[in-house]
């Protein structure tokens, strides 16, 4: 057997293994999908390659290669004119699918980069969800009222991890991130009340230092969520570990827990005031939250995220008004 037939063997060889050196097949094949589909369409290479834009003798070359590369035989010729085999025939179905699959993806990623009526994935805490977002999105669509938003709301880490994984563009949190891959900013800052019981022991005052509810039960978020990071570090401020009887994920589930006797809760300002509860302002220490938007660091923006991530900047002192 000569030198060369071992090579060619051994490249069909290769082409049959699994795993990463299959994966090739794609790479190998994907340049030359459309010129294939030319061809078939036109059945004739001359046409097809005035119509790609290329040198006949290019063209041929190019089919004479895939089909080397595959092993099998896809056109039946007859001078330049050609014709699909069995072969071509089911290669071009999938191809044309392929190729369709792909002019879809860049249709998609194109319509979504659009000045006018492109797409931003936006994060945002549960607790901004009633009135702060909408506000915001209402405002901006003013000078935008074609851009589509789409919406996540989620508790801070979790936000974090989807926006690191591309999932999404931008995202309002607390507290403000501090990390090397990402950016943030600080736009406003909320008052955190006690909120307890109407009938609790405290509930006919106004003021109250968070040192008075340390014998108290407490009904909270769970771990890793950034309002119950505030809370854990507030109440350490004031001297006690709270002691904790519920947790849960969202804010006014806690309220109706505290409005049913069960605890107190350390929450920002409700959209809408809860029967059975009293909120207290908090004198000391100082219970606030920051709120901010964060973004990755170094990733860029679409025309309609830069628009959409300078409006929410200039926000800053009066996002929460």
């Amino acid at each position: 057997m000569s030198r060369r037939s071992n090579e060619k063997d051994t490249r069909v060889t290769d082409r049959g293994n699994t795993g990463a050196e299959a994966d090739t097949w794609g790479s190998a094949l994907t340049p030359r999908l459309a010129q294939f589909a030319a061809v078939a369409r036109h059945e004739h290479v001359t046409r097809a390659a005035q119509e790609l834009g290329v040198p006949q003798s290019t063209l041929s070359r190019a089919m004479v290669r895939l089909e080397q590369d595959l092993g099998v035989a896809l056109f039946a010729r007859r001078g330049r004119a050609v014709s699909l085999t069995p072969a071509g025939r089911t290669f071009l179905a999938s191809t044309e699918r392929a190729l369709a699959e792909v002019e879809r993806a860049a249709e998609s990623v194109r319509a979504d980069a659009d000045p006018a009526a492109g797409k931003v994935a936006f994060g945002f805490l549960h607790t901004l969800g009633t009135e702060t977002v909408p506000g915001l999105i209402r405002a901006f669509r003013v000078d935008h009222p074609r851009v589509r938003f789409q919406l996540v709301q989620n508790y801070g880490e979790a936000m974090i991890e989807r926006l690191r994984a591309g999932g999404l563009d931008l995202c309002l949190t607390s507290p403000v991130p501090d990390a090397p891959d990402l950016v943030a900013r600080r736009l406003d800052e909320q008052r955190l009340r006690l909120v307890v019981p109407d009938d609790h022991r405290l509930a006919g005052r106004k003021r109250v230092r968070l040192a008075e509810a340390a014998g108290e039960l407490f009904v909270t978020l769970e771990p890793g969520y950034g309002l119950r990071r505030i809370t854990d570090a507030l109440c350490a401020e004031a001297g006690f570990t709270p002691r904790i009887a519920f947790e849960g994920e969202e804010a006014e589930t806690l309220r109706g827990l505290v409005a049913a006797g069960l605890g107190v809760a350390l929450l920002p300002p409700p959209a809408v005031p809860r029967p059975g509860v009293a909120e207290l302002t908090v004198t000391a220490p100082r219970a606030v939250r920051e709120i901010g938007v964060a973004w990755l660091e170094g990733h860029p923006d679409t025309p309609p995220v830069a628009a959409f991530k300078r409006f929410l900047l200039a926000q800053r002192g009066r996002l929460l008004a």
